[in-house]
C-alpha cells in the first residue's frame, strides 16, 4: 500500500516523535510511505494526481488543507476525510455541530466587531481565540472591556469568544483511536515537552460518552479534544481531527495500526487485519 502524509516541518526545538515513529512503523509492514510539505515547493494544481492510496492529512497549514480539499476533488482517499478535516479547523463550524449534538461547549459567541462582545463581559470573562487557530496560540482571556481590542487583533477575525469558566483543576485532553478513549492530564498553557505528555488518568463514563458523542457528531472515530471542569461540570473548549496524541500509551503503535487499517479498507474493501495488542 502506498501513504501519503501531508505535513509542516517543524523547527529542532519542537519535539514531535509520534509521527515519524508512526512512519518508520508503516514501513515496517511494508508500505511505501511518502512525506509531502505544501509549503515547501510549488505544487502544480493541472498536474496533481492521486498517487497514493491513503493521504494522512497531519499539517494544520491553510496550504496544506487546501491540497488536501484538491485531492478529495480528484476521489482521492484521506484520513481524516477534508470535509471533516475543513469542518473541525473552523471553530464557528465546529462548535456549532457541537452543541446541537448536546455536546456541553461554553457559551459561544462570533462576530465582526470585537466591542460588540463588551456587554458579555458583565456576567463573564470572555476566552478569545483565532477562529482557525490550533496549539493553544493567540488565545486570551479578556476581562476588561479595553482588553477586547488587543485580544481581537491576536486572534484575527472574525472574533470568536466563549464564556470563561474558571477550571476546577487541570486541562483533560481527551483522545479517540477508532472507538478506544484515552485520558491525559495537562497543565495550560504548557511550558515544555513534558507539560505536553502530561500524565494518564482513567477516563470515566460520562468523559468516554461526551468524546464518542463528539466523534458521532463531527463522523470520525480518530480525533482529540479538550474538557475543562469547572464548580464540577465538564466543558469541551477545543476540538481536533487529528491532535498530536502526546501521553497516549503505546500512541505510535496504536496509530499505526490505525493507518494500516484504513489504507488496506481504501485498497481492498473486504480487508482485515489484526488489531493492535
Amino acid at each position: 500500500m502506498k501513504i501519503a502524509f501531508i505535513l509542516v516541518r517543524h523547527p529542532p526545538s519542537r519535539l514531535s516523535p509520534i509521527v515519524p515513529e508512526v512512519m518508520q512503523r508503516l514501513r515496517q509492514r511494508g508500505a511505501t510511505v511518502t512525506e509531502v510539505m505544501p509549503d515547501e515547493g510549488v505544487t502544480d494544481l493541472g498536474a496533481l494526481t492521486v498517487e497514493h492510496d491513503l493521504y494522512v492529512l497531519k499539517s494544520g497549514a491553510e496550504t496544506a488543507l487546501s491540497l488536501a480539499g484538491a485531492l478529495h476533488s480528484l476521489g482521492a482517499t484521506l484520513l481524516n476525510p477534508y470535509p471533516v478535516a475543513a469542518l473541525c479547523r473552523d471553530k464557528v463550524m465546529v462548535t456549532r455541530v457541537l452543541q446541537a449534538a448536546g455536546v456541553p461547549v461554553p457559551a459561544t459567541y462570533v462576530t465582526a466587531d470585537p466591542h460588540r462582545l463588551a456587554p458579555l463581559l458583565a456576567h463573564s470573562a470572555l476566552v478569545v481565540k483565532p477562529h482557525r487557530g490550533s496549539q493553544g496560540y493567540g488565545v486570551r482571556i479578556v476581562r476588561q472591556p479595553d482588553e477586547l481590542a488587543a485580544a481581537a487583533e491576536q486572534a484575527g477575525r472574525p472574533v470568536y469568544a466563549q464564556a470563561y469558566h474558571q477550571p476546577d483543576g487541570l486541562d483533560r485532553k481527551l483522545y479517540c483511536i477508532g472507538g478506544d478513549v484515552f485520558g491525559v492530564q495537562r497543565v495550560w498553557p504548557v511550558g515544555s515537552y513534558a507539560d505536553k505528555l502530561g500524565r494518564p488518568f482513567s477516563v470515566d463514563s460520562e468523559l468516554r460518552d461526551i468524546a464518542l458523542r463528539c466523534g458521532r457528531a463531527v463522523g470520525i472515530d480518530l480525533f482529540g479534544l479538550d474538557v475543562v471542569y469547572s464548580d464540577g461540570r465538564p466543558y469541551v473548549v477545543d476540538f481536533s481531527s487529528f491532535p498530536g496524541f502526546k501521553g497516549v500509551p503505546d500512541a505510535a503503535a496504536r496509530l499505526s495500526d490505525y493507518i494500516a487499517r484504513t489504507a488496506a479498507l481504501a485498497t481492498h474493501p473486504a480487508a482485515r487485519l489484526e488489531p493492535f495488542s
